[in-house]
């Protein structure tokens, strides 16, 4: 195995210039489960982490190499909510939010966050940079947009972010367990509401028809709340697995958001 550690973001392009198909290691919380448990052996690896560059976070833009323990002391509510469920203390200061992008798990505990907030994804090469959203990034469960010799540079938020917003995840435990169901509801000041749950489809889960009828109601009534909670049961795609039931995580989803719902408002 052929390890490349590069210390600026130059190096590290052209080193998946130089290396398309290499496998990028940033914290390794992800890729070294693969390593001990599942017999993965890269040829080459790029080791990311001495990147100054990805390790910024200057004010809407959140660096590919931010931890889940920079994360939880940050300013936005949900997403310092999110970092806090990830493994233990350990884990989130190795972890990175590039990783939970470029994992792509359906169960990412910090893409809610972004899906419900449409952020985009900053991608560099050598050649070139671009920028997509979320939904078009993240293509399937584990899957990307991610070309050979891209790197995941960080995370662009809009500019309008509403104070009133919440993050929950329903699983075995409070935390240090992957989800069974993760939701993230934001509301601005005019109403307008965004839903974004994780563990209950391919990939993140964007209840629009929810999101459109809570959004009108100003002071929503119990009746409004049911409504709201049934849109989002019906909108989500659930599978059965080991840490689950379909049924189980579809009326887990509605009950879940209203909760948070009824927390921001």
């Amino acid at each position: 195995m052929e390890t490349l550690l590069p210390r600026h973001l130059d190096e590290a392009l052209a080193a998946t210039a130089a290396h398309p198909e290499a496998t990028i290691l940033a914290g390794g919380t992800d890729l070294m489960v693969a390593v001990a448990y599942q017999a993965l052996r890269p040829a080459v690896v790029i080791g990311i982490r001495r990147v100054p560059e990805l390790q910024e976070w200057d004010g809407r833009f959140i660096g590919a190499g931010v931890t889940y323990s920079r994360l939880e002391r940050g300013p936005f509510a949900a997403l310092a909510q999110a970092a806090r469920t990830v493994g233990s203390p350990q884990i989130r200061s190795a972890g990175t939010i590039g990783g939970n992008l470029g994992t792509a798990s359906p169960a990412g505990d910090s893409l809610p966050f972004l899906a419900a907030l449409d952020a985009e994804v900053l991608l560099r090469s050598q050649a070139a940079e671009r920028a997509l959203r979320w939904d078009e990034f993240i293509t399937g469960p584990k899957r990307t947009a991610l070309q050979p010799g891209e790197l995941i540079v960080g995370a662009r938020l809009p500019e309008a972010i509403p104070d009133r917003q919440a993050f929950a995840k329903i699983g075995t435990r409070t935390a240090m367990v992957i989800a069974i169901v993760s939701c993230c509801v934001l509301r601005w000041d005019d109403g307008t509401t965004r839903v974004a749950l994780g563990s209950v489809g391919p990939t993140t889960v964007r209840p629009r028809a929810a999101e459109t009828m809570i959004s009108t109601e100003r002071r929503p009534s119990s009746a409004a709340l049911d409504e709201f909670a049934r849109l989002v049961s019906a909108e989500v795609s659930p599978i059965n697995d080991h840490r689950s039931t379909a049924a189980y995580r579809r009326h887990a989803s509605g009950v879940l958001a209203r909760r948070l719902l009824e927390r921001v408002l």
